[in-house]
């Protein structure tokens, strides 16, 4: 670990910023690893009961279980079923208003994750950069010398490149990773919306025939 943090510190002075973006990476993987897991989203005891819904009591039910395990869908169907005696284009443009709110809640962060990715690397170029003009500054003073002592300059030079790709990888495939799970989501939350719509007004007119959208 000494030797570790050695090397890290003869990097110079843009170690700093990538130490930095490499802890908002770490902490910004982690909050997306919680508030992105499918069963956070989509409760399962809420997609099972809006695919099973036939009956007034079941809706009341909808509405306490969405108070017991709050969370995106969850505040989706609270306001659908609270406004399901609206006419049908209001409650669907509540929905819509709403999906995007939680829509934007889900992809927070994802933004930053993907500035981490981007700009890492270039950091660690930019010390790179810096080290290089330093040890040119050095032979120009005292001569080429030792090939040896070059070769430890232009080594050092290189560790702020090296740094910064060991951040910048792994935060881009987190962004991509992260993005896709958060779109699926989306659009499983609208299609569970657009069900659970169709159900309330089926109940409304005495149906009970409503299927999964495909």
């Amino acid at each position: 670990m000494t030797a570790i943090w050695k090397e890290l510190v003869k990097g110079g002075i843009t170690m700093i910023p990538l130490a930095i973006f490499s802890v908002i990476g770490v902490a910004v993987f982690l909050e997306k690893l919680i508030t992105l897991r499918r069963k956070a989203v989509l409760t399962p005891e809420l997609v099972q009961l809006i695919e099973n819904l036939h009956s007034e009591e079941e809706c009341q039910e909808l509405l306490r279980l969405c108070e017991k395990k709050p969370g995106p869908l969850a505040r989706i169907v609270a306001l659908t079923v609270a406004s399901r005696h609206l006419p049908k284009e209001e409650i669907e443009d509540l929905i819509e208003e709403q999906g995007r709110q939680e829509g934007r809640l889900l992809e927070r962060g994802l933004v930053v994750l993907e500035t981490v990715a981007a700009v890492s690397p270039l950091l660690g170029l930019l010390g790179t950069v810096f080290g290089i003009i330093k040890v040119f500054n050095v032979i120009s003073v005292q001569g080429v010398g030792q090939a040896a002592s070059f070769s430890a300059g232009i080594s050092e030079a290189l560790i702020t490149t090296a740094f910064g790709l060991s951040i910048g990888i792994p935060a881009l495939v987190a962004y991509n990773a992260f993005s896709s799970r958060a779109e699926g989501l989306i659009l499983d939350m609208e299609k569970y919306s657009v069900l659970l719509l169709r159900r309330l007004k089926a109940l409304e007119k005495g149906e009970t025939s409503g299927a999964l959208p495909e």
